[in-house]
């Protein structure tokens, strides 16, 4: 296993109005995870990850928008010995990287059984530029630090 960050996550989660002009010409992907153990208040969380041949580990502490969050690379056999562990704890994702002036927008359209939840999500280096940060005109209402929208909790109900 190959350590692949600590950091602090900064975030802002948004609803959308309407998806953005020329959305099905970008690549996408799919993304599978599930948890090994989470929190549903939404404190500690231990998720794995497969993101096309890509498979991690992360663990998160925190709420709402800044959270330490710590990643590691795992091989595809130690994924596959892991996730049974989550079993009734997962979800499916189709992730699109949208360019928005200087930052990278992810878009989350959920598939199987939260089919219809779009979201994006926005990191940031800062607090300064989580809170300077002015959403373009198709995203909708702010839900970060909403429960019912975390990830963990769409996986777990």
């Amino acid at each position: 296993m190959v350590a692949q960050g600590n950091a602090l996550e900064i975030e802002r989660k948004f609803l959308l109005k309407r998806l953005p002009k020329g959305l099905k010409r970008r690549p996408h992907r799919r993304i599978e995870q599930g948890y090994l153990a989470a929190e549903r208040s939404g404190g500690v969380q231990v998720r794995l990850r497969r993101e096309g041949a890509k498979y991690s580990l992360t663990y998160k502490r925190g709420k709402k928008s800044a959270r330490e969050e710590r990643e590691i690379a795992l091989t595809s056999r130690q994924f596959r010995l892991l996730w049974p562990a989550t079993e009734g704890r997962r979800l499916s994702k189709i992730r699109c990287d949208v360019p928005w002036k200087k930052w990278t927008i992810q878009l989350d359209v959920y598939i199987g059984r939260h089919e219809g939840i779009v979201v994006a999500e926005v990191e940031f280096p800062d607090e300064k530029s989580r809170d300077a940060f002015l959403p373009p005109d198709w995203f909708g209402r702010e839900i970060t630090g909403e429960a019912r929208y975390s990830n963990v909790v769409l996986a777990m109900n």
